[in-house]
């Protein structure tokens, strides 16, 4: 497919150019309206003689289409938002990655996340603080209360965003258009987030899944505070440029001579993220960006699941970087040259010039293989030529009025020269290139992907219970070998590792699906409690254990701040309480919680059934969501298990001891389903009752907001084998 189409780019770009309309270029390629190369990535014609017609169309439709739009760059031009064009690096920060935020504290690491991108990345330029996704429809929360459930709250985030700004990285908030599932604010969604915006001194919005905010979003943001930005998913309108400095170009595919990004082509203030989410190989995108003065986002903790970039990959962004970031001015100025002419075959130029008679060539190598020798026939112009990758003075051999540059460039690696008036070159350009002569002598071309591994948190062992001597209580299962098949909701986040061969390096993963797993367990015997601990019970461990968990967010918050439960209550499963909680409830008890295959094995039995009470879902069995809230855990006696065990299907889903972690990212698998479903969106975590192979990967980020409506938990423990 991807061939086929690059062929018809060759054979088809260079002859439309002729005609000088891109509207033409796009459509005798063949791409118009195409979800892969279409008109927001221009493509190039392959033949180097047609790139001055390339150039002419390229100018004749941008002023056409300026004036026929009326364009109008007031925006741009205000004080408050000149820092756009210098956001070059983007991350999208997981809040709950462990290397930003530590759980068992509530502590933002904000400087040693940054240190650590500086060393990784070169730095970040902006932050997009994700909060809710894979998460959200747990519960009945919606995207602004994962923000409120941060540690500290909107003034905790607040000051972490100060320290972002000290460090001069700025934050955007992500807005979700599709939740409108769960609980609802008092107010519209565009005002909830403003108030958040201005709540937290937050710096953009990006635009989730959306093309273009309503036309009423900059106005009410203007209102909360000046300067903050607008930044689109999927690919911006042009009629929408004026009023979204910032644009993600994700899966924008482009042609073998590399493409014009046609936003920025327009507006050359308007910065424009590429992103590829689950390539394992960056290099398109990073060539795409340096070829086109724009950014880039920096994603590998990608909602769970690990897409680390290689060190080539790095070592590219590392060099680009310090480029991009000093010479700003000259890749938003108005004098570019989109391929400009070189001296070999598979290797491409951009052309920028500044002020001074600055002149700046950004180099992309497209092969696979290291290429030596003369890359750039310019005009000398009484000038020296600087070699910026390198942090060096260009190699050079004149010819008459020309001079001739030349280099090594690393497979699909990059290059650029610059030729300038001190002036024009800036205060501190020595050091400036000693800075990159450093960087390039640490550049690693490994171009390989680093997995991480999730590794499963030990198993606390309970006292082992002689048979009759188990609690009256729990029942007891026979030890087991047997064939176990779990099923999952394919989602971004993934499965029991924290990266997968489904999802990492496909562009366009299948997702919302249900994939099943099958692995061969053996069990040794155990009991486990014949219903979840109840709010009564758990009560019970309060005033006889003395617990108090360290941080209290939202602990037992169904209790309204009391000691005891509400009286209707006392017989319902407990919940507002993370793993740790039942973990602590479970070693007062004497017990443990259960591997996520004993829980499985205790409701469906031997006989593998899909629910505890047979293959069908039927009402009457299982706490449906008919009340809106949980039922008591004896409310369903029909729906037993094969050993006894009740309510193990709605009602609430149930902590399991599975938690992994691979030091970016910490899980566990819940089981059961609840009695709450989000509806409306696709994007929703699972709700309602679910069979008993079911799984749902649940991200753990840290006790405010682990602590659900919807979750509670059962006991196990160690029988003797006689």
């Amino acid at each position: 497919m991807l061939l086929s189409r690059r062929a018809l780019l060759e054979g088809a770009a260079g002859a439309a150019v002729a005609g000088g309309s891109l509207t033409a270029l796009v459509q005798a390629a063949g791409v118009a309206g195409d979800d892969e190369f279409n008109a927001d990535l221009v493509p190039a014609p392959d033949d180097p003689a047609r790139w001055q017609a390339f150039h002419e169309a390229l100018h004749r439709w941008r002023d056409e289409t300026r004036r026929r739009l009326a364009y109008d760059d007031s925006l741009y031009r205000r004080p408050e938002f000149a820092w756009t064009p210098t956001c070059f690096a983007s991350c999208l920060l997981m809040l709950c990655d462990e290397s930003f935020l530590h759980a068992q504290t509530g502590r933002y690491r904000v400087e040693e996340f940054l240190d650590n991108a500086r060393e990784e990345f070169g730095g970040f330029d902006a932050v997009i603080l994700w909060q809710a996704y894979p998460r959200i429809g747990l519960d009945d929360r919606n995207q602004f209360d994962f923000y409120r459930d941060l540690p500290g709250g909107l003034t905790g985030l607040r000051d972490a965003v100060r320290r972002f700004h000290a460090r001069g990285v700025r934050a955007f908030v992500a807005y979700n258009p599709w939740d409108k599932g769960t609980r609802r604010e008092s107010v519209a969604d565009l005002d909830a987030l403003a108030e958040l915006v201005g709540a937290i001194d937050a710096d953009g919005v990006f635009l989730d899944t959306l093309h273009q905010g309503a036309a009423e979003f900059r106005q009410k943001l203007d209102a909360q505070r000046p300067g903050v930005v607008l930044e689109s998913e999927l690919a911006l309108p042009l009629e929408r440029i004026a009023d979204h400095h910032m644009s993600w170009a994700q899966w924008f595919l482009d042609s073998p001579a590399p493409g014009v990004l046609r936003n920025k082509w327009f507006e050359r203030r308007h910065m424009q993220h590429q992103i590829h989410r689950w390539n394992h190989d960056h290099t398109a995108e990073l060539h795409m960006a340096w070829m086109n003065g724009s950014g880039m986002v920096i994603w590998e903790n990608v909602f769970g699941s690990w897409v680390g970039w290689s060190a080539r990959d790095k070592s590219i962004l590392r060099s680009m970087l310090p480029i991009q970031r000093r010479f700003w001015r000259v890749f938003a100025g108005e004098r570019w040259m989109p391929l400009a002419p070189t001296e070999q075959a598979g290797v491409f130029a951009s052309l920028w010039e500044g002020d001074g008679r600055l002149r700046l060539w950004t180099l992309v190598n497209r092969t696979e293989q290291p290429v030596d020798g003369a890359w750039l026939r310019v005009a000398r112009g009484g000038q020296r030529f600087y070699d910026l990758i390198r942090g060096n003075e260009a190699a050079t051999r004149a010819e008459g009025d020309n001079v001739v540059l030349a280099c090594r460039i690393a497979p699909r690696g990059i290059g650029a020269f610059v030729a300038g008036s001190d002036a024009a070159l800036g205060a501190g350009f020595a050091e400036f290139l000693q800075d990159q002569a450093r960087l390039h002598a640490r550049a690693d071309w490994d171009s390989r992907f680093v997995p991480r591994t999730a590794r499963l948190t030990p198993l606390d062992s309970s006292r082992r219970e002689a048979r009759d001597e188990v609690p009256k209580d729990m029942v007891v299962i026979p030890a087991a070998t047997r064939k176990m098949r779990t099923v999952f909701l394919v989602r971004e986040c993934g499965f029991y590792e924290s990266h997968n061969d489904l999802l990492g390096g496909s562009r366009y993963p299948r997702l919302h699906y249900e994939r099943a797993f099958e692995r061969e367990v053996t069990l040794a015997p155990y009991a486990i409690d014949r219903t979840p601990v109840t709010n009564a019970q758990f009560a019970a461990f309060l005033a006889a254990g003395g617990y108090r968990p360290r941080l209290r967010e939202n602990f037992l918050k169904h209790w309204n701040g009391r000691e005891q439960p509400p009286a209707k209550l006392e017989d319902h499963p407990v919940v507002y309480v993370d793993l740790e909680d039942a973990r602590a409830y479970a070693r007062w008890a004497g017990k443990r919680l259960p591997t996520e295959e004993e829980w499985q094995y205790a409701a469906q039995g031997s006989d593998g059934r899909r629910y505890p009470w047979g293959d069908e879902l039927k009402p009457g069995l299982c706490n449906g969501g008919e009340t809106g809230g949980t039922t008591p855990v004896t409310a369903f006696p029909d729906g037993r298990s094969p050993f006894g065990c009740l309510d193990m299907c709605g009602n609430t889903w149930e902590w399991t001891e599975s938690e992994r972690s691979d030091g970016r990212t910490r899980f566990c698998m819940l089981k059961g389903g609840s009695h709450y479903r989000a509806a409306g969106s696709q994007w929703y975590m699972s709700g309602g009752p679910q069979p008993c192979d079911f799984a749902a990967k649940t991200l753990l980020m840290w006790p405010g907001l682990d602590r659900c409506a919807t979750v509670g938990f059962r006991c196990a423990a160690d029988v003797s084998a006689t």
